[in-house]
């Protein structure tokens, strides 16, 4: 019996041996990271080739209170005084992150070879499967273009279900979510325009111009958002308009035969019709809606998004620099003014609804989603594409203000103990957390990330929201991180996850986002290809759908999927720079469009810089974006065919949103 015992011992730990490893190395569960889990395993305590791991924080994962009730990271309180000094840039990774030793000890220095992430993810992603994507995304864009053109034009949307048209809700003024939108302007084929041209489909693209210049009318009695008309249609019809004037025409022959601006004076006239949106406003922040034929409704709501009303910027810029009449800048650049103004002195944050008359903040919340997403991205791409100091000025303070006070979790994305980082909604005022979900619009900041240099930082958040896609195959309008569940449970199609997924590709060359993005487009097919088009997702767990295809599944989702796999695009290889809008309308990046003659016009009153204090001006050498070109964290080339963020981090982010 003796030598039974013996056996049964040695057994037992051999089994006790794999279960210290287990836990080791993060294979297990982070249970620290959820209120509802009494302990704290993984990734606290993993210790990196840099050091040792900082001391634990006890049972509770909250540091000096042993035994209390556990806090995750993310909902920990920033500690007063200590927000501006913890996280001014990223951490440049050492000499030794990214070595060999370093990738053996993150995979567990066992010599087993790759595990199940690298196995799926990394390494070459074949020309056959790239180019069999690429022609899947122009399919899926032609399929719901074509049904759109046979059961809905001229009206503005398509239902796919029913293989019919949608215009504006006539019977019911409340109903804002289609109001807001729809025009009776044929939204789907303006917004569609700039796609067919970089898809390379010239006789679509001539023909669609023609059917837009003939048919298509602004002098509608139709109450619309001024934001949604101005990035959709406005946009739309500025980016159609250069690629038929433009003179090198790298997409092909995409001149329209007696041309005569007809798309720029269509721009103008719509621009003139929300104008009476910036009239009558004390604080120069526009009215949200405005009716295009008899301006803003006498009923009309004093209370707008940040979002809505600072992120004209772009198109009204370009407008008025193709014109040469600052009017459109001018009040789109004064509303930008007028909301930085608003900021909190203490933080530096902005909310996200507002009184247009007596500036008072109704919303305090201050996060990266719905209601700010755009305008701290116009900020950036103002300044990339007009070259206006105050713009990059601007950006570089709110950027600052969301690192210190939104950003939670580890410091470094791709080393180092702790939850991984994530952005938060939190009092515009007390930088204190607000609530624990995030939304789907928040999908895009990693893309902005990438236009800053802030490429580590931007892998890790999009591996979070690409971990809630491959739980549900589509983006709920909004997740709960705590609870680990959607709390508003549709997905309208939106384009904001493959935006990143393009833009990281196009910075880090890393095959693992071509993946990603071939789950994306199978997921859609999968899950929301209809009898006519693309359907509305109304429960992402379900699958259960809406009758509708919003227009920038056209303009924007096929479109960034497609430049995805499409590697010889002129988008690409034409040597011209391009800059896309918050809609996904391209727009060149050239000398023409930083050339103004009211600069002047445009100064500060009194000798005020945007940042609200009095003083000289930064000389341009002064300024820079946060991470600019020269101190940008490049990708190094070990790290190209290797996962963009290591299996044990993809792993944590996984079991986070309980995945595994």
């Amino acid at each position: 019996m003796q030598w039974r015992a013996l056996v049964l011992g040695l057994v037992l730990l051999r089994l006790g041996l794999h279960g210290v490893l287990w836990l080791i190395f993060g294979l297990g569960p982070s249970m620290g990271f959820y209120q509802r889990f009494p302990l704290s395993f993984g990734f606290q305590r993993l210790r990196g080739p840099d050091g040792p791991a900082s001391p634990a924080s006890g049972p509770a994962g909250r540091p000096g209170t042993p035994g209390g009730p556990s806090v995750p990271s993310w909902l920990q309180p920033q500690v007063p005084g200590a927000a501006a000094g913890r996280r001014r840039a990223p951490r440049r990774p050492g000499p030794d992150i990214c070595g060999p030793g370093h990738w053996g000890y993150v995979l567990g220095g066992r010599g087993r070879g790759r595990d199940e992430y690298e196995k799926r993810y990394s390494g070459a992603f074949p020309p056959q499967l790239r180019a069999q994507m690429r022609d899947l995304a122009r399919g899926m864009f032609v399929f719901g273009y074509d049904n759109y053109m046979a059961h809905a034009f001229p009206e503005d949307e398509l239902n796919p279900i029913h293989c019919r048209g949608r215009g504006p809700d006539r019977g019911d003024p409340s109903n804002l979510n289609i109001n807001d939108v729809l025009g009776n302007y044929s939204l789907t084929l303006v917004d569609a325009l700039d796609t067919l041209a970089i898809m390379g489909n010239s006789s679509e693209f001539q023909k669609a111009v023609k059917l837009v210049i003939n048919t298509v009318s602004f002098d509608k009695d139709s109450t619309v958002q001024v934001f949604e008309a101005t990035i959709r249609v406005l946009g739309s019809l500025l980016s159609a308009h250069r690629i038929i004037t433009d003179s090198k025409q790298p997409f092909g022959d995409m001149t329209i035969k007696d041309y005569d601006n007809e798309l720029l004076h269509m721009a103008h006239d719509l621009a003139v019709r929300l104008l009476p949106a910036f009239e009558n406003t004390k604080t120069g922040i526009p009215y949200p809606r405005v009716n295009l034929k008899t301006g803003v409704p006498p009923d009309s709501n004093n209370e707008t998004c940040t979002a809505g009303a600072g992120s004209l910027l772009v198109e009204f810029g370009i407008l008025s620099r193709l014109l040469g009449d600052s009017t459109f800048e001018w009040v789109a650049r004064r509303a930008v003014k007028a909301l930085w103004n608003l900021r909190s002195s203490d933080t530096g944050l902005l909310g996200n609804v507002v009184n247009i008359q007596t500036g008072h903040w109704v919303g305090k919340q201050s996060g990266l989603g719905a209601g700010l997403d755009s305008f701290y991205e116009y900020l950036l791409k103002s300044y990339i594409l007009f070259g206006e100091k105050e713009d990059l000025e601007m950006f570089n303070a709110a950027y600052k203000s969301i690192q210190n006070y939104l950003r939670r979790g580890r410091e470094a994305c791709n080393e180092g103990e702790g939850d991984p980082p994530l952005y938060v909604n939190v009092n515009m005022f007390s930088g204190q957390l607000m609530n624990t979900w995030i939304d789907s619009l928040q999908a895009f900041f990693p893309g902005l990330q990438v236009l800053i240099g802030d490429v580590e930082d931007a892998i890790c958040l999009h591996a979070f929201y690409y971990a809630i896609w491959k739980r549900y195959g589509a983006l709920p309008e909004r997740y709960n991180w705590q609870l680990q569940a959607p709390d508003v449970l549709f997905y309208p199609l939106r384009p904001e996850l493959v935006e990143s997924t393009y833009l990281l590709y196009q910075a880090t060359k890393n095959p693992f986002y071509l993946h990603v993005g071939m789950d994306i487009l199978q997921s859609l097919e999968k899950y929301t290809k209809v009898k006519c088009g693309y359907a509305t997702l109304h429960h992402v767990i379900d699958k259960s759908k809406e009758d509708r295809m919003e227009s920038f599944f056209l303009s924007e989702t096929c479109k960034y999927l497609y430049l995805l796999f499409d590697e010889e695009n002129p988008v690409h290889k034409s040597g011209t720079r391009y800059m896309f809008t918050t809609e996904g309308h391209i727009v060149s990046v050239d000398e023409h469009l930083r050339e103004s003659p009211w600069k002047e016009f445009f100064s500060e009153e009194g000798g005020q810089d945007p940042v609200g204090k009095s003083g000289p001006r930064p000389r341009p050498q002064e300024l820079s974006v946060i991470n600019s070109s020269s101190n940008c964290n490049r990708v190094p080339d070990e790290r190209r065919y290797s996962l963009p963020l290591k299996s044990v981090y993809m792993r944590q982010i996984d079991q986070m949103v309980g995945l595994i």
